[in-house]
């Protein structure tokens, strides 16, 4: 493999100056901010928000730094992972001209964001028990795949890829490698997080809305080596996490062995679900899942699904995904949910 990281990076980026905000131009200890044109009387709230959040989330970089071991300097955070995805398209496509690689059944946003951004979408499917395609994908490079994007634990699935098929594409493209990681906690396979110093080519996203249940304040991560975040960080809105998210993160993440606590009780339910959902008539096949959901092929997805909907229960309906037909994603619930869900599978005839 030879990579270079400044071929990749679309040559506008490149030369880009980003914006300055008033937070970037001072540094220090000050009292009085006159600056950045903010409202100086306060808020009409308890606490107040009148004043820009820091654009580099220093305190929260380093609280999650020292959560998951990883140099503030190859820390960079989104608005959702979502963000994270649309600033790897914008920072390394060329509308136009540039192409991604997927391998569905994967993660929806991929797909929607290269659209969005004008970037060909080509696709190597992943083999019926769900794991990477090597030959296909090395079929679908040329000289304008800037992106990989892989999905371990895999969503819609569950599984997670074989890491040495994984570790095969990382030292065989010359592009960005990209691993979404949003379902690690619930995986029994450690992260690639690990591997950073080994591949400048590679990307791990995570998240704070699954394991860490912070679905509602949208804060993604993205892992990679300091010169990928930088230019990240060139691309990004100045303030694209705000003030409340950094404050109520930053404080969770104190809370460790509450998460690690939840993430045990959801792995344990998710085991004795998928063993009920076998003595279930309606249920044909349950999928072998490392995330906080399961796959369930069901005799009449959509029937089964409608039915649900009548008893107040909602899943996802994933039969018109490939390799999925006739399948249910379900997540793992409260016990009550998962009760409610099971006595209701039972009853279909």
């Amino acid at each position: 493999m030879s990579f270079s990281l400044q071929s990749l990076i679309r040559k506008n980026i490149a030369a880009l100056k980003p914006y300055s905000s008033a937070r970037d131009e001072f540094s220090g200890e000050a009292s009085v901010f006159l600056d950045a044109n903010e409202n100086s009387l306060g808020s009409p709230t308890i606490k107040w928000y009148n004043r820009y959040p820091d654009p580099h989330q220093k305190k929260l970089k380093a609280a999650i730094s020292a959560v998951k071991n990883v140099p503030a300097d190859q820390i960079f955070l989104g608005n959702g992972s979502d963000e994270c995805i649309d600033i790897l398209f914008r920072t390394f496509c060329e509308p136009g001209v540039d192409n991604v690689i997927v391998c569905p059944p994967t993660y929806g946003m991929y797909e929607v964001s290269a659209a969005i951004n004008d970037v060909a979408v080509r696709k190597a499917p992943l083999t019926p028990n769900f794991q990477l395609d090597i030959v296909a994908i090395e079929k679908l490079v040329d000289s304008n795949t800037k992106i990989i994007w892989l999905c371990s634990p895999n969503n819609p699935s569950g599984n997670s890829l074989n890491r040495t098929d994984i570790e095969t594409v990382l030292n065989n493209f010359n592009g960005i490698v990209v691993i979404d990681e949003a379902y690690i906690n619930f995986s029994r396979q450690k992260s690639f997080i690990q591997e950073l110093a080994e591949y400048p080519n590679l990307v791990i996203l995570q998240t704070f809305s699954k394991a860490w249940g912070l679905a509602g304040l949208r804060l993604g991560m993205a892992f990679a080596q300091q010169p990928i975040i930088a230019i990240m960080d060139k691309v990004k809105p100045p303030y694209n996490i705000n003030q409340l998210t950094q404050e109520i993160v930053t404080d969770a993440l104190q809370e460790v062995g509450m998460v690690n606590d939840m993430i045990k009780e959801i792995v344990a339910m998710r085991e004795a679900l998928a063993k009920v959902f076998m003595q279930i008539p309606v249920v044909e096949k349950v999928y072998p899942s490392d995330a906080n959901f399961l796959l369930v092929k069901v005799k009449n997805a959509q029937s089964v699904y409608n039915y649900l909907l009548t008893k107040g229960i909602v899943v996802r309906d994933r039969s018109n995904v490939i390799l999925c037909n006739e399948c249910l994603r379900i997540t793992i619930g409260t016990e009550q949910e998962n009760t409610l869900l099971v006595d209701a599978l039972a009853a279909i005839e």
